[in-house]
């Protein structure tokens, strides 16, 4: 089918036979392996759905060959995470619910055509392998990309519009809901990105019919799935000792305090009920859950009362801080009621960029953000093994959203990092980072183009009525219909990433959400600024100092030297870290101001032309019975004939003296003729010798 002018084939059948549903994805040159699996029983012992989505990305894709030592493809790269993030999450609500059985989408692009998106092509494939199958999925889905270029909405943009858009998001759903939306904007409004939204969704339904087309004709019927729900006489055994209970405690305020209230009444079930219902506990904590999320939504819209009794639009308490930690480069801490992170930026020299060993187009990153989320931050323990695919989504999604505003390398030539600490978690510490990032990098001097704030909304919707809530906590996440994040700055929109569980969410819903997102970001803003309204003029003293000068490209063999002896000796001496661009700018990173002067001057010095009559002072390198040779530059030296020399100094001097000289003539084969007699001119200068001496055998000149 076409795609704005682009074509997109899928093929079944053919390869991958023995998976529920398999297809091959060609859109362009962009092809692309989808696989669905599923078990053939439930997953004993779980309460939840186990889908999981693997995007097993391939080097030769992109014709390559990986780095690593192993020369295989091993841990899969941030980018594979996050594409499989954003495919799990609009497929993920399709299943019915009560499905326990585990499924598996595997993704493996086998290549790639930058210009379509392979993202774009995985989703799509991931429906239709679902679709065609027997697993049961409550799809087709469709999904696009969609960019601004030049005020016009481009639809899943190639590489030559991406560069030149101001937007990019990607949008998914059904042919009547829209079901996830992920993007990254340079401050744009949020009524123009309420039209991107509806756009894509426009080409979603054209996506969503051939998929359709395709299952009338090839779909397998559906299996009869074992779905886990809970027995009528036990939700009305749980109903009617839970309900009254749960209506007060969940009013608690504190959130530890109304867990461990929640608790404590489901445990009271439990004992009241066990022996009634021997070996029935999923099915009593099932039907527990049910109730709870019915009184929850119930309080919210009746009475447009919280879980922690704020009103919808209210935000918690916000505090900012900065300098908390001593010696780092920039630090922030934001607080919003029990959400808190810390985050820290380190500044570093050009050669501290990240390389990308990926399929992706890009090489390299300048700016980078992690986020990491300890278990101690929500009260618990686990096992702490490096970050998992949210703390990486997280810290993608507040990488985003300062991107637009960290300074172009001319004019902050650093590379920045961030690590954002979460220490306390109720909801949204996505959201926090980002604020506490703007903090840090101000405090570290960073000129960002402009502070970027972030907010968490929610949505509720009964039959006839939505309540939007502001700034949610974890349980309104859990329990609600809808959960969006937004960060952006004064003027518009930096990132947003909105999750959807329900059909039925209209323009008006959204535009009204990201208008009350937008006037929560303004208020959070007003806090942080109240902490630091600008970034600091002066960078920490122990952050790096940068210089940058520019050489002739020519020159730059004469600052690295031979097997790199020479930059490895400036190095050494001064203490700095040097990078050169092949376009012959030189970084230098330095400890301290003087450190880096000192070798700015030694690089000026190696790379700077010796001019006729000019004066330096320079180093005897060797003398001879005819006169004495003198370093006048680094690896630059000429000679000082003995007549040349005031009388009496040719027998004085020896080597490393220095001795003031100037440039009297460069011969025509480059040979540099210096003279002490600074004030007199030379008779040589700017013409031939005595002719009487023009065929006279030179015994230092070699022969033709």
């Amino acid at each position: 089918m076409p795609v704005n002018g682009k074509h997109f084939v899928l093929e079944f059948g053919k390869v991958a036979r023995q998976a529920n549903g398999s297809v091959v994805v060609r859109y362009g040159d962009t092809t692309i392996l989808v696989t669905a699996t599923a078990s053939k029983e439930p997953r004993e012992g779980v309460n939840f759905f186990p889908l999981t989505v693997d995007v097993e990305e391939r080097l030769y894709a992109v014709g390559r060959i990986p780095g690593s030592w192993g020369r295989r493809e091993g841990r899969p790269p941030d980018k594979s995470i996050l594409q499989a993030r954003v495919t799990d999450r609009p497929l993920r609500p399709l299943f019915p619910k009560g499905f326990r059985n585990d499924v598996q989408i595997v993704i493996i692009p086998l290549s790639i055509d930058h210009d379509h998106s392979p993202e774009i092509a995985g989703m799509i494939g991931a429906s239709a392998a679902l679709s065609v199958s027997d697993i049961p999925f409550n799809g087709p889905i469709g999904a696009v990309e969609v960019g601004l270029v030049d005020g016009e909405f481009v639809i899943n943009p190639d590489v030559q519009e991406q560069e030149a858009s101001k937007l990019s998001l990607t949008v998914a759903g059904t042919k009547d809901a829209i079901l996830m939306v992920e993007a990254g904007a340079s401050e744009v409004p949020e009524h123009i990105i309420v039209d991107a939204i509806m756009k894509g969704h426009e080409v979603i339904k054209e996506i969503v019919s051939f998929q359709e087309q395709i299952v009338r004709e090839i779909g397998k019927p559906k299996m009869e799935a074992v779905l886990f729900v809970p027995a009528e006489d036990i939700v009305a055994r749980v109903d009617g000792l839970a309900t009254p209970r749960l209506r007060d405690v969940i009013r608690i305020k504190d959130k530890l305090e109304r867990e461990a209230a929640i608790g404590a009444v489901l445990q009271d079930v439990f004992d009241q009920i066990a022996e009634e219902y021997p070996e029935r506990e999923e099915e009593i904590e099932e039907a527990f859950h049910d109730i709870l999320k019915r009184e929850v939504r119930a309080m919210i819209l009746d009475e447009e009362i919280r879980p922690d009794l704020r009103r919808p639009g209210e935000i918690r308490p916000v505090s900012c801080e900065v300098s908390v930690i001593p010696r780092v480069h920039g630090s922030g801490l934001f607080t919003r009621g029990q959400t808190q992170v810390l985050s820290i930026a380190t500044l570093g020299a050009a050669s501290d960029i990240q390389e990308l060993d990926t399929t992706g187009p890009e090489e390299f990153k300048r700016y980078i953000h992690h986020y990491n989320f300890p278990p101690f931050s929500v009260g618990e323990t686990r096992p702490m093994r490096g970050p998992g695919r949210r703390e990486i989504g997280h810290g993608a999604l507040a990488e985003r959203a300062l991107l637009p505003v960290i300074p172009d390398e001319d004019e902050f030539p650093y590379t920045i990092r961030v690590v954002s600490e979460v220490l306390e978690s109720n909801g949204s510490s996505s959201m926090a980072s980002v604020c506490g990032s703007t903090l840090s990098l101000m405090d570290a001097g960073v000129p960002i183009k402009a502070p970027v704030a972030g907010i968490a909304m929610g949505l509720v919707k009964g039959e006839d009525r939505a309540v939007i809530l502001t700034d949610i906590q974890g349980m309104e996440d859990a329990l609600g219909d809808m959960d969006f994040k937004v960060a952006g700055t004064r003027d518009g929109i930096t990132a947003l990433q909105m999750d959807i569980k329900i059909s039925g969410v209209t323009r008006e819903i959204l535009a009204s959400a990201l208008e009350r997102a937008r006037e929560a970001r303004l208020f959070v803003m007003e806090k942080m600024l109240q902490a630091i309204d600008k970034p600091r003029e002066e960078l920490s003293p122990y952050a790096p100092r940068i210089i940058v000068i520019e050489i002739d490209p020519d020159k730059i063999r004469d600052v690295i030297g031979p097997g790199g002896k020479t930059i490895h000796k400036i190095t050494n001496e001064t203490g700095v870290k040097i990078d050169i661009e092949q376009d012959g700018r030189v970084f230098i990173a330095a400890p301290d101001e003087e450190t880096g002067l000192k070798a700015k001057e030694i690089i000026e010095r190696l790379t700077r032309d010796v001019e006729v009559g000019a004066t330096y002072t320079g180093k005897v390198t060797r003398t001879a019975p005819f006169g004495v040779f003198v370093e006048v530059l680094p690896g630059k030296e000429g000679l000082v004939r003995s007549n040349d020399l005031d009388p009496g100094d040719g027998d004085k001097l020896e080597v490393g003296d220095e001795l003031l000289v100037r440039v009297a003539e460069i011969d025509h084969l480059g040979r540099i003729n210096l003279s002490t007699r600074l004030s007199q001119p030379d008779r040589r200068q700017g013409r031939d010798r005595d002719p009487r001496s023009r065929n006279r055998p030179n015994k230092f000149r070699k022969p033709r």
